[in-house]
């Protein structure tokens, strides 16, 4: 069912479900629990795997049970769920981009983008493993140690390729970073937190150079009062006894919103409010089969209104 035609809402989810939700018993079904809980307009899913027992893939078992679209076709693990119509499918790459354009009942279209990038040589691991690292070897590690600015890179000239970056209805791009943000390694964070430094972080950096907004960091700037952290619910520290380290605790979930010029749209979305699930995280010591919520990544959720642009 479309949304109904008097909604100007709008209700985007972002999430990495851990290996198709293959970790945890009835991960599936939990997961089709709290997306109906949510009732969002939009999945942006990632790890989309074949579900355990030789049932489909993740998306696509969901997108029957809901009686959704979805589009994941030839990419290894990510998928564009929705009750909305599906216009045009798009793909990028197997591994970071499928996407669509979707109309709602109302006409109004929008392109939308499920997207991931290498996850080696996580950043606030290094800073963990080494707190004397110079910010020059940490910001290597985004583009030496691992690709992902390489990655978001080319996601970037893939939407500007094809004419996407400067289409006339909005654009927006969500997935799992592997990396947080410039807009939360700040001054304040590194006041708060035990692994951050005031960095110009270049991938999110890339996308703000794009033309993108931040819509969690929109709503909420304040990364101190409002962190939004997706990494992890699930494992909040990592070996045993007198080895046992915290996580390392980030926002590597976005949703990136890029709007149309004045000049060539009738439409824009703007975000109004945001929130990652869980609220309340599990205790640490449930086993990971008994979890609830069967993700290592929070689930980000962003709520748009459709803003009519006037161009008289």
């Amino acid at each position: 069912a479309e949304a109904p035609a008097k909604s100007n809402a709008l209700r985007v989810m972002v999430w990495n479900v851990l290996h198709g939700a293959n970790d945890v018993t009835d991960g599936a079904e939990k997961t089709l629990k709290i997306i109906r809980d949510v009732n969002p307009d939009i999945v942006l899913l990632q790890e989309s795997y074949d579900i355990n027992d030789e049932r489909p893939k993740l998306g696509a078992w969901l997108a029957g049970e809901l009686g959704w679209n979805e589009h994941q076709a030839q990419s290894t693990h990510l998928c564009v769920l929705t009750p909305l119509h599906i216009e045009t499918t798009f793909f990028h790459h197997a591994w970071h981009g499928v996407g669509a354009k979707l109309r709602d009942s109302m006409g109004r279209e929008f392109l939308a983008w499920s997207t991931w990038i290498d996850y080696r040589a996580y950043i606030t691991y290094a800073l963990r493993e080494n707190q004397t690292i110079t910010d020059e070897e940490l910001l290597a590690l985004e583009s030496v140690g691992s690709n992902r600015l390489k990655q978001a890179n080319a996601i970037i000239e893939h939407l500007r390729n094809t004419g996407q970056l400067d289409a006339d209805i909005p654009l927006l791009v969500g997935g799992d970073w592997n990396c947080p943000s410039h807009l939360d390694w700040t001054v304040d964070t590194t006041r708060v937190y035990k692994r951050r430094r005031a960095l110009q972080l270049p991938v999110s950096t890339a996308m703000q150079s794009a033309g993108f907004t931040d819509t969690f960091r929109e709503l909420y700037p304040n990364p101190v009062q409002y962190p939004g952290i997706t990494w992890s619910p699930m494992f909040r520290t990592k070996g045993e006894g007198a080895e046992k380290e915290d996580q390392c605790f980030d926002r590597i979930d976005r949703l990136y919103l890029k709007n149309p010029l004045p000049h060539g749209s009738h439409w824009e979305l703007r975000p109004v409010t945001g929130h990652v699930l869980p609220i309340v995280w599990e205790d640490e010591n449930v086993p990971t089969v008994d979890l609830e919520f069967p993700s290592d990544h929070g689930a980000l959720v962003i709520d748009l209104a459709w803003s009519e642009i006037n161009n008289w």
